[in-house]
């Protein structure tokens, strides 16, 4: 049986980390898929116009794109190039609900994250991001620091 893991990547040097975890969890466990995923923070409760949403539509791609070229694709092939099995996505949401949403679509053993070593308003907010999904998770999840 295939063990599956998912991480959470948040674009700056602890998703490194998270990510050098699951490489060592992987070669520990032989049989192992790595999904590789990035949640850009958007809360769909918001009222504008027609224009505007078609607006939004539009930065919503344009943030896809770009998570997937600088985050995940490397991410991928640096997993692919130690001879491990990796996918990658990018979704849009609550970082700690799609998380689990993603673990529980790809019917995922554990969720790998870390803590944030940056300062400042991002490490607040990934971190409480890192606590809620601790806490609300429906398969184990690894916090690395």
């Amino acid at each position: 049986m295939t063990a599956k893991l998912v991480i959470g990547l948040d674009g700056h040097s602890s998703g490194e980390r998270a990510l050098a975890h699951a490489e060592h969890l992987s070669k520990l466990i032989g049989d192992c898929e790595l999904i590789v995923a990035y949640v850009v923070e958007w809360s769909p409760f918001s009222f504008q116009t027609a224009e505007e949403n078609a607006q939004r539509h539009k930065r919503r791609e344009e943030e896809i794109s770009v998570a997937t070229q600088r985050v995940i694709d490397p991410a991928v092939a640096k997993l692919a190039a130690a001879g491990l099995k990796a996918s990658g996505l990018v979704r849009h949401g609550d970082v700690a609900a799609t998380l689990n949403a993603i673990s529980e679509e790809h019917k995922a053993d554990q969720i790998i994250v870390a803590r944030s070593s940056d300062g400042g308003f991002s490490q607040r907010l990934f971190g409480s991001a890192v606590s809620n999904l601790v806490m609300s998770a429906s398969v184990p999840v690894t916090v690395v620091s």
